[in-house]
């Protein structure tokens, strides 16, 4: 994939939480210490870890919505410039689309039409909503539905629905996969690489390697913070020789079409990061 500049840079990032301790004592707890990905118009990057490898937390950089406690430093550059805190209020929601893990981020007291039409233009934003729902093939009618009474591929639709919309360039998709119905899953999977078909650049973060190598371009490992290797989905074959990093070749080995080679030993300290207020959820700054 041949491009001057990737529609995405993270370089050398670092993520640490301030935390009081016996009184005015501060402390500094950091779960990211160096991360770097890159992402290419067009391209899907799975960003594959265990559950506390710092992947979602990567996400919310990108997007700005670290808590206040949060201190950064490295680099994100979108589109050749550098990605500052404004830049990412007026891209967030327009030209940087996020798409939460859970499901939970939809109101339950809202019928899903409703949802989907916040942040849209008043004149036209029933229609827009309209147009939506038949892009993510959803009914008309399952607008006047409220969360409890979708099925959970249909929530995850009605997610992509809030989330992606016309303009955008950049989406990011935080473990949108686990525990749905496989037919569900292929759904989204598509859905994904029908976005970068059209032109965006995908990061899917994930630990289902195996979903994630069905779409992705490139897939890059993390473990405690750090980034290990970023390959070609390709080289996730055989015994994983086309692989360079150790850690890489034995989660790959590790998964069950590679009869749960038991060479693989989870090793992660899973690092804890300090209580801070989850994101609320993004409809609002469309």
């Amino acid at each position: 994939m041949k491009q001057t500049k990737p529609l995405l840079q993270v370089n050398n990032l670092s993520i640490g939480f301030s935390q009081y301790v016996k009184g005015i004592q501060q402390r500094i707890i950091r779960p990211i210490a160096d991360m770097h990905v890159d992402i290419n118009e067009g391209e899907i990057v799975a960003v594959v870890g265990a559950s506390g490898s710092g992947k979602s937390l990567l996400a919310h950089a990108v997007l700005g919505i670290l808590p206040s406690n949060a201190i950064c430093s490295g680099s994100i550059v979108y589109q050749g410039e550098e990605l500052t805190t404004k830049r990412k209020e007026l891209l967030r929601g327009r030209e940087i689309s996020f798409i939460p893990q859970s499901v939970n981020y939809l109101d339950p007291l809202m019928r899903v039409d409703r949802q989907v039409q916040i942040g849209l233009d008043k004149k036209t934003a029933r229609r827009q909503q309209e147009n939506l729902f038949a892009q993510y093939d959803l009914k008309k009618s399952d607008g006047r539905l409220f969360p409890y009474e979708l099925s959970g591929g249909m929530l995850r639709r009605v997610l992509f629905a809030t989330s992606v919309r016309e303009g955008v360039k950049l989406v990011i998709a935080d473990e949108p996969t686990p525990g749905i119905h496989p037919q569900a899953l292929a759904e989204i999977l598509k859905q994904l690489k029908q976005f970068a078909q059209e032109g965006a650049g995908v990061m899917l973060i994930t630990h289902d390697m195996m979903s994630a190598l069905q779409i992705a371009d490139r897939v890059a490992v993390i473990k405690d913070g750090a980034t290990l290797e970023i390959s070609e989905a390709t080289a996730f074959e055989g015994n994983g020789e086309r692989l360079t990093n150790d850690y890489t070749k034995r989660l790959w080995r590790a998964l069950p079409q590679n009869d749960f080679d038991m060479e693989y030993k989870e090793e992660e300290t899973v690092t804890h990061v300090p209580d801070w207020r989850e994101p609320e959820p993004l409809l609002s700054s469309k």
